[in-house]
């Protein structure tokens, strides 16, 4: 076996072990998602350097000032969304394409909002070199959405917002389901939106952290 094959195998260990003792021992149960993060590379979605975290229990540095979230934290956000494979879905904030290429393999068409122009570029080349053709991204701001292609049947917001933008419940469809964090500016709560006939049902996730959602609706600087 050569470098690159013990390099891979070595990264195939690291990945198998990760949904192992970071997602099932923490009560991630849905077979869909612990499948897909069992096959795809994070590796990929991360600077050259920091490959050999890829698998670590911890949000690691992309650029921009932005982060490529836990793996915990994903599958966790994937989960609450009890996706099925039909849903289209809105993602705001792209950020290096791993939370995008997750979604991808567990919905039919994933929408997803960038507001760096170095990191949308980046992983949309990403998704494409890995064949994901049910991704449309764009370059803007996440808090006010993409009323093109509203409704949607899942949003998901990976950046923290003070509270939840009023512009992206409207675009939920009936039924939907939105995960967003949504407290102070360096600590808030997981908030999971579920929109009926007669309104929003809110229910908490727990605590998390992310970097603030910048934007009209969100924080209004960085």
């Amino acid at each position: 076996m050569n470098k690159a094959d013990n390099k891979r195998q070595g990264m195939w260990r690291a990945r198998q072990s990760m949904v192992r003792e970071q997602l099932i021992a923490r009560d991630i149960i849905d077979e869909r998602v612990l499948q897909v993060m069992n096959r795809i590379p994070r590796e990929i979605f991360v600077g050259e350097g920091l490959r050999n975290r890829a698998y670590e229990d911890t949000p690691l540095p992309i650029g921009e000032e932005q982060t490529i979230s836990q793996p915990f934290m994903v599958a966790l956000m994937t989960e609450l969304l009890r996706l099925n494979g039909d849903e289209k879905v809105l993602e705001i904030g792209t950020g290096s394409g791993y939370q995008t290429a997750i979604l991808a393999e567990l919905a039919a068409k994933v929408f997803t909002i960038e507001r760096s122009h170095n990191l949308s570029r980046r992983a949309r080349q990403i998704l494409e070199n890995e064949g994901f053709d049910n991704v449309l991204t764009r370059v803007g701001d996440g808090t006010i959405g993409w009323a093109e292609f509203a409704p949607y049947d899942r949003i998901i917001v990976t950046a923290g917002a003070p509270s939840v933008p009023e512009t992206l419940v409207n675009q939920l469809a009936e039924g939907g389901i939105m995960v967003i964090p949504a407290g102070e500016r360096f600590q808030q709560e997981l908030m999971v939106i579920t929109k009926t006939a007669s309104g929003v049902e809110t229910r908490n996730g727990g605590g998390c952290v992310f970097v603030p959602l910048i934007g009209r609706e969100g924080w209004q600087n960085g």
